[in-house]
């Protein structure tokens, strides 16, 4: 498994083409400045999807907007309506767009579930998160 910390000095690098799904849910979580973004491919690891976002919001109300903003444009761009989770308390919010799942964390709700961790250790790697 591959954890790719992003910010938006650094170039992409999942892969030279990426999926569009993949793209889009990158693009939204920028455009809505969220935090310490990470993608983790998944990719012959694991059957529930081939990549996983993770990204922060600064409080629950732009955990929310991020959500929010994040199904509509799924809706937007022909992937239908995502089953989504934890969009009333704003804490931490998962969106499973198929082969994107998306989870939105506030900061304290991030530390503390810590899925990059989890899912490197289940790998036999360390995910590291951004400063």
């Amino acid at each position: 498994m591959t954890a790719i910390p992003r910010s938006k000095s650094e170039p992409r690098s999942v892969a030279a083409v990426k999926p569009a799904l993949l793209g889009l849910a990158e693009k939204t979580l920028e455009d809505g400045k969220a935090e310490d973004l990470v993608v983790i491919d998944l990719q012959g690891k694991s059957a529930i999807a081939d990549y996983m976002v993770i990204a922060t919001g600064r409080s629950q109300r732009q955990v929310v907007a991020l959500a929010e903003r994040m199904l509509e444009a799924l809706r937007e761009n022909g992937h239908g309506r995502a089953p989504c989770e934890g969009l009333r308390h704003g804490d931490w919010v998962l969106i499973d767009a198929g082969d994107v799942i998306i989870h939105l964390f506030r900061p304290e709700t991030r530390a503390f579930y810590n899925l990059e961790k989890m899912w490197g250790a289940s790998f036999g790697e360390v995910a590291p998160v951004p400063a």
